[in-house]
């Protein structure tokens, strides 16, 4: 990687661990990398698995890095961005990295200072075996430098996707953040489906998973779009196409706009909270 920055992760739940893990994976030195938690069973474990240095003390990290990523509950943010400042005298010539839900930059600015430089980050749940989808959202001050590096960091665990805004955020939100729990609500419906005709659970969960993955893997490896590739594997009269037939009568492309846009509205109503 040619832009190594020191970097430290304030927190380390899971999301946290995953980055960093494919990070290391990835070739970034783990001597460039540190982490805080307040207790150490999580430190110890990245410390044992990925030689990166760790600390139970918030600003003993921070104060080695040239960028903080903040990555605590969202309850707990306004109290460690007090800390931070109160006790970071140099804090405004750090990037400053906030992975946690619902918080919006303009408040990190009345936490942290008008000066701090400051991107937010929604990566989903696939990101914790590098499958992800992050969403990446900047304010005036950050530098292309800046934006390059968290590009490169969140590349190591999935794709980036940069929104212009924090409206982007909250719509990539409904649809990258929550889209696994469709899936997945999906999914249990198929294998639920499978089961009642006969297949044993184990068999039935196999066959649903592996159809997703392969459906995923063709996807992601063909030009052409999701309707076309919809197409390719629906025969003209065939058993395949009766089965579209029923999603199409029963409105399956509204149902899922009204599943992203209710929850696009309670990603908004969730930024009132902080």
């Amino acid at each position: 990687m040619a832009n190594t920055r020191t970097i430290a992760f304030i927190g380390a739940g899971n999301m946290p661990q995953s980055i960093i893990g494919g990070m290391v994976r990835g070739g970034y030195p783990a001597s460039a990398i540190f982490a805080s938690n307040p207790s150490r069973p999580k430190l110890d474990t990245l410390e044992e698995k990925h030689g990166i240095q760790t600390s139970q003390d918030n600003i003993e990290v921070a104060s080695k890095a040239d960028v903080i990523v903040l990555s605590v509950k969202p309850q707990l943010m306004a109290d460690v961005c007090a800390h931070l400042r109160e006790n970071l005298p140099n804090l405004a010539d750090k990037l400053v990295i906030t992975i946690a839900a619902g918080i919006r930059i303009e408040k990190y600015h009345q936490y942290l200072g008008d000066d701090v430089r400051m991107i937010r980050v929604m990566p989903n749940t696939p990101s914790l075996v590098g499958e992800g989808v992050s969403g990446l959202a900047a304010d005036s001050q950050v530098t292309e430098n800046d934006k390059d590096f968290v590009t490169e960091v969140f590349d190591y665990v999935g794709k980036t996707i940069w929104v212009s805004d924090e409206d982007g955020i909250d719509v990539l939100g409904a649809v990258a953040g929550s889209g696994p729990a469709y899936f997945f609500e999906f999914m249990a419906g198929l294998q639920q489906v499978a089961e009642e005709l006969g297949f044993s659970t184990e068999d039935a969960r196999t066959m649903v998973q592996q159809t997703a993955l392969g459906a995923a893997s063709m996807a992601s490896q063909s030009e052409l779009s999701l309707v076309d590739l919809r197409k390719q594997v629906t025969s003209k009269g065939g058993s395949t196409a009766k089965g579209v037939e029923v999603y199409q009568n029963a409105k399956l492309d509204k149902i899922s706009a009204d599943a992203v846009k209710a929850a696009v509205a309670r990603n908004q109503e969730m930024a009132k909270l902080f």
